[in-house]
């Protein structure tokens, strides 16, 4: 039986025999006794309503039992199963690095399509319950995704605020009046073309019209982002701010694979309620990537 070669299995079949057959031989001495025995015996002085207990000595069996249950309670806690021998959340655990192993070296390769490909079918299984099979949040009830990791999202956290990650700065209030809506843009355009890890090459951009707008941009965003936003996430943009190290949101990991791993690892408390951590999924940095190249793939939605 190759269930038996498990010790856990082994170790319950062994138990439960010996407590059904400790059951049955009980029990038959009981009845056997209440058949049998007769009140005989010197009593106590406690007395209830006419009935009253015999003096009878602590049975030796039970004294026994209770001491080597004792004994083989600190056995079974500091040198038996819990600590030295078979678990099955470490096994769990193992078949899951195993599994995990194997997973990353079949699928390391792949290009963005297929990244994207594979990101939306996760997507679809773990988030869309929350975000909408569109990732557009269900009005509201979760973070819209489309415009997460983009100018647009940035320009929105601007104009309503954001409860963050658990950040000593605290939750970032909204900024709508105090920053202009022409300023907003400006700041969304630096960071992500600029402070964010996820920046894009302005040297690509052939139009030299264009290309001169958008440093123009750039530099009328750094002014702001100096005025209104240095003071907590650093000038950097780090958010290592006021001599503390992780004092606000590093912007620099904004739209890429730290930030979503992050979040997915420790959960996101927001301004519409609170996203539970997934570490418990354990994915894979392949999986990782391919959700924050869906999350990346997705096109702000027309009305925004």
């Amino acid at each position: 039986m190759g269930w038996l070669s498990d010790n856990v299995n082994l170790f319950a079949l062994i138990a439960a025999i010996v407590i059904l057959v400790l059951t049955i031989f009980i029990a038959g001495s009981l009845i056997k006794k209440m058949r049998d025995s007769k009140a005989e015996g010197e009593l106590t002085d406690h007395k209830w309503d006419g009935i009253a207990e015999f003096k009878n000595n602590l049975p030796v069996g039970w004294a026994v039992c209770f001491l080597a249950l004792i004994v083989w309670g600190f056995w079974y806690i500091f040198v038996g199963y819990p600590l030295n021998s078979y678990s099955q959340i470490g096994d769990y655990n193992q078949q899951v690095d195993a599994h995990n192993k194997k997973f990353e070296e079949k699928w390391q390769n792949l290009d963005n399509t297929d990244l994207v490909q594979m990101g939306e079918g996760i997507f679809l299984v773990q988030c869309s319950q929350c975000h909408g099979i569109d990732a557009e949040g269900m009005h509201g009830k979760a973070q819209n995704l489309h415009r997460w990791g983009k100018e647009e999202g940035i320009i929105y956290t601007i104009e309503h605020g954001s409860a963050g990650l658990g950040y000593m700065a605290g939750d970032m209030p909204s900024f709508e009046g105090a920053i202009s809506k022409e300023d907003a843009k400006a700041i969304a355009v630096y960071v992500m073309n600029v402070l964010s890890d996820k920046k894009k090459n302005i040297n690509d951009i052939k139009d030299s019209d264009k290309k001169l707008a958008i440093q123009d941009e750039i530099k009328k965003g750094k002014k702001a982002f100096d005025d209104n936003c240095a003071s907590c996430h650093g000038p950097d943009g780090s958010g290592n701010a006021n001599g503390i190290d992780g004092f606000a949101a590093d912007l620099r990991k904004y739209g890429t694979f730290d930030f979503v791993k992050n979040v997915l690892e420790h959960g996101k408390k927001g301004n519409i309620g609170e996203m539970p951590s997934f570490a418990y999924r354990n994915f894979t940095d392949t999986q990782i990537k391919a959700i924050a190249a869906y999350i990346g793939s997705l096109q702000p939605l027309s009305d925004e």
